[in-house]
């Protein structure tokens, strides 16, 4: 009982991340109606420039874990949303106001681009947070001795991250920035003769959504450590397929199918064999999506 508790408590940290990220995926695909691995990738982007700052007020400047890592988080969001903003205005936006399938193809580009300037940022290192927050929360023992717990920097990222679901949650239910998205979600054309300005909700929803990425990031490095320059185009193909798994036009739904792919994947970590876990999970997902596809969901 103490050994599938364990593999539960494995799996929240992971279903928030997920959760969370989804969420934040959604609120760009209602947008441009087209898969987009550029999400993915400004996560990665956020977690490494995180990563970078970070180092260098800790080692460079000497400044004490919590001073470096606020200069982290801000020079990440800082870069993240003048990254997100010139994407969205100058590649973005046009593009899927002029053909909605060179979306994917620009999306690839953007990748490679945040990708390689975060690697030559770094020199090519692969830096290290050092760990911190890190004490077991015993929740249960077994007679064998077995502990089922759960460190504090896992509980707090779960915690901050169902705040910001719920808060996103209530935002896009309940006030009227959430019903103009989903006016232009629906219907671009029909919003803008009822006189939205459908590029101004654009371009606040990719910044929306790449504050959320950058908030996720921010704390999926500091518990993780680091974050891969190959991570980018990892995260930008799972996200989107984990999006799909829940509904990607619907940010709800999309994170409720990240929860899911979250403790699936733990699961089958714990009970099956660790060789076959994404060849399994990845492999469900997209028949999910071949057997659940309507062409009506991409006008």
């Amino acid at each position: 009982m103490a050994y599938l508790l364990q593999q539960i408590l494995n799996a929240v940290p992971q279903a928030m991340l997920y959760a969370t990220l989804a969420f934040g995926y959604a609120l760009i695909f209602g947008m441009t109606r087209r898969v987009d691995i550029t999400y993915g990738a400004l996560f990665a982007f956020a977690g490494q420039i995180f990563v970078l700052f970070t180092d260098r007020g800790w080692s460079t400047y000497y400044w004490v874990l919590p001073a470096a890592l606020g200069l982290g988080a801000a020079a990440s969001l800082a870069y993240t949303l003048g990254s997100s903003a010139l994407i969205a205005r100058h590649v973005m936006r046009p593009l899927s106001n002029a053909s909605l399938n060179a979306v994917l193809v620009a999306s690839v580009g953007v990748l490679l681009l945040l990708t390689e300037t975060a690697r030559l940022a770094s020199d090519a290192r692969e830096i290290w947070l050092s760990p911190f927050l890190n004490r077991r929360l015993i929740v249960m023992r077994d007679g064998d001795g077995f502990a089922a717990s759960l460190t504090l920097i896992q509980l707090l990222n779960s915690v901050l991250m169902l705040a910001l679901l719920l808060a996103g949650a209530f935002v896009m239910e309940r006030s009227q920035l959430g019903r103009i998205w989903k006016a232009v979600s629906d219907d671009r054309q029909a919003a803008r003769f009822c006189g939205v300005d459908t590029d101004r909700v654009f371009l606040v929803a990719c910044l929306a959504a790449s504050c959320i990425a950058c908030f996720a990031a921010c704390l999926a490095t500091s518990y993780y450590g680091t974050m891969d320059f190959s991570s980018g185009l990892v995260f930008g193909v799972k996200v989107a397929l984990i999006a799909a798994a829940g509904g990607q036009s619907r940010p709800l739904h999309a994170a409720l199918g990240g929860v899911a792919v979250a403790f699936a994947e733990t699961l089958w970590s714990g009970y099956g064999p660790m060789v076959w876990r994404d060849f399994v999970v990845t492999g469900g997902l997209v028949l999910l999506l071949v057997v659940s596809r309507r062409e009506r969901i991409i006008p």
